[in-house]
């Protein structure tokens, strides 16, 4: 079976795919995905395009899939999520917050467990509802950049979950849907705060 990848509702000036397949590992579909949403971004094929992974500067830093052209780095931000067989590309522009959550519509225990302990739902036996809510949380996180030193109750969320944020932070972010089939998939993309 070959990658499958298919296109994902994102919100303005970001290009999303998702692509799943057991027998290709996680890091060869983070480039596939890359490699054809970049292709189609530039009108060129995706042979056309050279996707490295940046050299880490440290112990414990998260390195960043770069892509190039003829030689050239490409001024495009690649920001992926991954979840068993399957794995989420979005690019945009590098100057934008970010971030992607997927989950299975299935949980494991552990992780059901660890949701309800940190979600801020009446009813936690939603297990839909519970998802929806977990992915939006994690994608705001990721967005933030602070990652795991950012606790999931530190999130805010409206009422309609179109937008999340943490109080100590002037920015929010739009929460885009783009569940696909039995995947639960959340795109939240930084908004710059509005001059008063």
């Amino acid at each position: 079976m070959a990658l499958q990848t298919v296109p994902l509702t994102a919100p303005a000036g970001v290009s999303a795919r998702l692509g799943w397949d057991p027998g290709t590992s996680v890091h060869d579909r983070r480039r596939i995905i890359a490699k054809e949403l970049i292709a189609a971004k530039l009108g060129c094929e995706p042979t056309d395009v050279r996707i490295e992974r940046e050299a880490p500067r440290g112990f414990g830093y998260h390195t960043r899939l770069i892509a190039s052209r003829d030689g050239q780095e490409l001024p495009i931000a690649i920001v992926t999520a991954s979840f068993r067989a399957a794995t989420v590309v979005a690019i945009c522009d590098p100057g934008l917050p970010l971030g992607i959550d997927i989950r299975d519509s299935h949980p494991e225990p552990a992780d059901l467990r660890l949701m309800r302990k940190h979600s801020h739902l009446l009813d936690e036996n939603d297990l839909d509802d519970l998802l929806h809510h977990w992915t939006n949380v994690q994608a705001v996180i990721e967005a933030d950049g602070r990652g795991v030193r950012m606790a999931p109750e530190r999130v805010r969320l409206d009422s309609s979950r179109e937008h999340g944020w943490f109080r100590d932070r002037n920015m929010r972010y739009q929460l885009v849907d783009a569940s696909r089939d039995s995947w639960i998939i959340t795109i939240a993309v930084g908004i710059l705060p509005q001059a008063v």
